[in-house]
């Protein structure tokens, strides 16, 4: 698995934690050993140029996914595709304002948008109820699975 973690926001990342998690995480739902994941770490001005001109919403926001091969997750009985899952752009200030928030802080935060952005590169989504509860249900099982290593 090629997984390439860049810091471009400023601040202080764990970009091996973040490659860890991520090589968790798609371990977990049986991507392909050879796919590529770019996570990269930008700063607010960048992020909200990103989404304006990607997902048309104004403003920054917490992470964007960008699926390349529209890779799946592995079926117990079938062989995963190999291909690039994508990149995701991650923003540590918005992170850290939600994590304090939330109240678990700037990192925890980030390993949460990093799931978060893995499975939609995987095609998981939220619009509608039923897929918000199987993508925030899987991504709190593999948040679980992770930390309890």
């Amino acid at each position: 698995m090629t997984i390439e973690v860049l810091n471009e926001s400023g601040h202080e990342l764990d970009v091996h934690q973040l490659a860890t998690l991520s090589r968790f995480v798609m371990d977990q739902l049986r991507v392909h050993p050879q796919a590529e994941l770019c996570i990269k770490a930008v700063d607010e001005a960048t992020i909200a140029e990103l989404n304006e001109r990607w997902m048309a919403k104004q403003g920054p926001t917490d992470v964007l996914a960008f699926p390349m091969d529209e890779l799946r997750p592995g079926l117990v009985n079938e062989e995963p595709e190999e291909g690039v899952l994508g990149d995701l752009v991650l923003c540590p200030d918005i992170a850290a304002a939600q994590g304090e928030t939330a109240g678990h802080g700037k990192d925890a935060e980030i390993e949460l948008l990093t799931v978060h952005g893995i499975l939609h590169l995987l095609g998981y989504d939220h619009a509608e109820p039923e897929e918000h509860q199987e993508m925030f249900g899987l991504q709190d099982q593999l948040l679980a699975q992770w930390r309890s290593q």
